[in-house]
Order: C-alpha cells, then sequence, then structure tokens
C-alpha cells in the first residue's frame, strides 16, 4: 500500500498523509479523468500488470484501487 500511496501522491501531487482508503474522485478535484488515466498508467507501469477499461472505470476510490490490484497479483 504504501508504494500506491507514493505513485498517487505524485500524480496528484498531494502529501503521502492524504491518500487514505476513502481518497475517492468524487471527493478530490485532484483526482480528474487525466489524472485518473496517469495514475493507472503509472501502476501498470511499476508492477507490471494491465487493467481492462472495465476495470479502470470501476476504480472509483483508493481501496477500490487496492482491490483491483490485489486480485491481479493474487
Amino acid at each position: 500500500m504504501e508504494k500506491l500511496k507514493r505513485i498517487a501522491s505524485k500524480v496528484f501531487n498531494l502529501e503521502e498523509s492524504l491518500i487514505t482508503l476513502d481518497f475517492s474522485r468524487e471527493c478530490n478535484e485532484e483526482w480528474d479523468s487525466f489524472n485518473h488515466l496517469l495514475l493507472i498508467n503509472e501502476i501498470e507501469k511499476d508492477l507490471d500488470i494491465r487493467f481492462t477499461l472495465e476495470e479502470v472505470e470501476k476504480i472509483k476510490t483508493f481501496k477500490d484501487l487496492i482491490s483491483c490490484i490485489s486480485l491481479k497479483k493474487g
């Protein structure tokens, strides 16, 4: 989770402490559509995984992101 927080912090230009499980697209203007795609791209590169379009669309919170990655890393 710390690695993901570092990536999200970099993408959103926020302190890592602000990235919590409740951090969401709806409540943070930093998580706009552009930064969402940038976040997905950075995670795919860093963790060597690929998300489907359906998965990308379903990720709305940091918790969703962690869950999706956990399923892929299984």
